[in-house]
């Protein structure tokens, strides 16, 4: 491989900040890192997002701890994503809540999952020996379901295919605040290897509908204002639309993964190459936008073998 593979080489530790985003409603940031969201209610707390680790859940745990000591009674999962859940474990929370689309995948593709984002981005699974096993929500929706912590009402919902097909979302009504996990991010690439692009756009439009108070997005910077918020939906479609397009003209046009990874980057080093884990991203996503373009709708399951034969295939 001429590039080291993925995230392999990043092992720079990232500077956690932790941002109140609303009224008892915090976002946990990490430069790029993965976010985890915190909900405080009249008497527990929901988290939203685990982390890849117990190890790396504990970080999320200190910082909750400076701001309450109400226990911890929910964990809602945006996704699949191993880096997204499997330190579940370290929360203790009685109600582990996914769509059930999401949890469908777990199912079908979760080991395979675990293995390919460990061989991607090692530094994510510090402490990876903690992991108990694959990661199942004792509670799962299909369009939407209400959790009320005390007075606290919060509003989980399946908006549409994004990032994955069971992508949820999380809105609190009375600060007007939403945590959308990876279908929205802030200066940081989107990871479309497992995603839908001709339903990201619509699902954004659906997001942008609620004319949220704020959001705390998958990667980046938690958004405060409604300015930021537009700019990172924005800027989110812009990034999906930039890498789905040319691939798909060129797949339309018979073109080979290599010719379509040669004119994404065309369109998209320009615009997002400083991007946190651009290049992770990139040949993920232009695998699957080819995919896509030519009609299969059901994202294929990475393996930690299939990754490396990709990466060699672009890179070399």
């Amino acid at each position: 491989m001429s590039k080291k593979f993925a995230s392999q080489g990043d092992m720079t530790e990232k500077e956690i900040s932790f941002t109140e985003v609303g009224e008892g409603l915090w976002a946990f940031t990490a430069e790029g890192d993965p976010n985890s969201g915190v909900i405080i209610g009249d008497e527990s707390v929901m988290i939203v997002e685990a982390q890849a680790t117990p190890r790396l859940a504990n970080k999320v745990i200190e910082k909750v701890r400076t701001v309450t000591d109400k226990p911890i009674s929910h964990l809602v999962l945006t996704h699949y994503h191993a880096v997204r859940v499997l330190g579940a474990s370290a929360y203790g929370a009685p109600q582990v809540i996914m769509s059930d689309v999401a949890r469908s995948m777990v199912v079908e593709r979760g080991q395979e999952d675990w293995d390919s984002e460990f061989q991607r981005f090692p530094r994510l699974f510090e402490g990876h020996e903690s992991i108990p096993g694959l990661t199942y929500p004792t509670t799962t929706f299909s369009d939407s379901m209400t959790v009320y912590l005390g007075n606290r009402r919060v509003d989980i919902m399946h908006l549409g295919r994004a990032h994955t097909a069971g992508d949820a979302v999380i809105h609190v009504p009375d600060q007007n605040v939403m945590f959308t996990g990876d279908i929205v991010e802030y200066h940081s690439a989107c990871y479309c290897g497992d995603g839908h692009f001709s339903d990201w756009g619509n699902t954004l439009d659906n997001i942008a509908w609620f004319d949220v108070d704020a959001i705390a997005p998958g990667r980046g910077d938690a958004l405060v204002g409604k300015e930021m918020v537009n700019a990172a939906i924005e800027s989110t479609r812009d990034f999906v639309d930039s890498t789905y397009r040319p691939v798909a003209r060129v797949a339309a046009g018979g073109g080979s993964l290599k010719d379509a990874w040669d004119a994404c980057r065309a369109e998209c080093d320009p615009k997002f190459a400083d991007y946190a884990i651009y290049e992770h991203c990139l040949p993920f996503n232009v695998a699957r936008a080819y995919d896509e373009a030519r009609g299969l709708d059901h994202p294929r399951i990475w393996t930690d073998q299939r990754d490396i034969e990709m990466w060699e295939q672009l890179q070399s």
